[in-house]
């Protein structure tokens, strides 16, 4: 595979904290090129659809935004999976926030859990390489170390990115990853609003609003809470930007820029 072709996102989870959506697991999205594969987040309920789509040992890294459960509990049946499944047992590469394997470890009141099977490195702010992937971290308002990534091809700059708001209460701390062309994959929790005054977190028009100041060339909507319409949601991006604009779905498959 070149560096040309696009990339492909799977979507594994796309759910928030809560949900009545049967089947709205938490947020899980798988990005592929080449022979390098990359997990954005793996919330509740998603490492089946991980392990259906991809033997999970086969991971280059996992990419967690921040240290809400819904991002990453899954890591505990990944743990279990490398440790368990295979003889002897094998590793997965996981990029965090600062605390990401002592939450793991104090959760089964076990110094070490997480050191069992998952090779922990803290993310911090800047850009580092995944197999033929690079990812470009870039702190976002949330909680106190909460992250939006970039994923792009190595070497590759006319091939669009994706860019991944994790949680973020505002939409302009993502302009600095954005590059026009590339896909936007964002949280959209309040719909199409507003956001309650003690809810960090984005709604249409925040989003619409970033797309037309930073012209990604595709909207991908995601961790929709609990009661909100879709189509208002996708309506209220639509008042502001006029490129594509959808919600994303456990199952579905983009080719980024194909």
């Amino acid at each position: 595979m070149t560096g040309t072709e696009p990339l492909r996102l799977d979507v594994l989870g796309a759910g928030p904290a809560y949900t009545d959506r049967v089947g709205a697991t938490g947020a899980a999205y798988l990005i592929r090129h080449g022979r390098t594969a990359v997990l954005l987040d793996l919330g509740q309920g998603s490492f089946p659809r991980l392990a259906a789509c991809l033997e999970p040992s086969g991971l280059d890294g996992v990419l967690v935004s921040h240290l809400h459960p819904d991002h990453f509990i899954d890591l505990v049946p990944l743990r279990h999976y490398l440790r368990w499944q295979f003889q002897p047992g094998r590793r997965v590469r996981v990029h965090g926030p600062a605390g990401l394997g002592d939450r793991l470890d104090a959760l089964h009141a076990e110094p070490g859990f997480s050191a069992g099977a998952l090779d922990v490195e803290v993310l911090v702010p800047g850009s580092f390489a995944i197999g033929e992937l690079t990812v470009e971290a870039h702190r976002v308002t949330h909680t106190d170390d909460s992250y939006g990534m970039r994923v792009s091809v190595t070497g590759a700059p006319e091939t669009p990115g994706l860019v991944y708001s994790g949680d973020c209460g505002r939409a302009g701390d993502l302009a600095p990853l954005v590059r026009p062309g590339d896909a936007l994959l964002t949280e959209v929790s309040f719909g199409p609003g507003p956001v309650p005054s003690d809810a960090i977190h984005l709604d249409g028009p925040a989003v619409g609003t970033l797309a037309a100041e930073t012209r990604p060339g595709q909207v991908l909507l995601t961790h929709l809470q609990m009661g909100f319409d879709p189509d208002a949601t996708i309506a209220s991006v639509r008042a502001q930007y006029d490129g594509s604009v959808r919600l994303v779905q456990p199952g579905d498959e983009v080719r980024l820029g194909a």
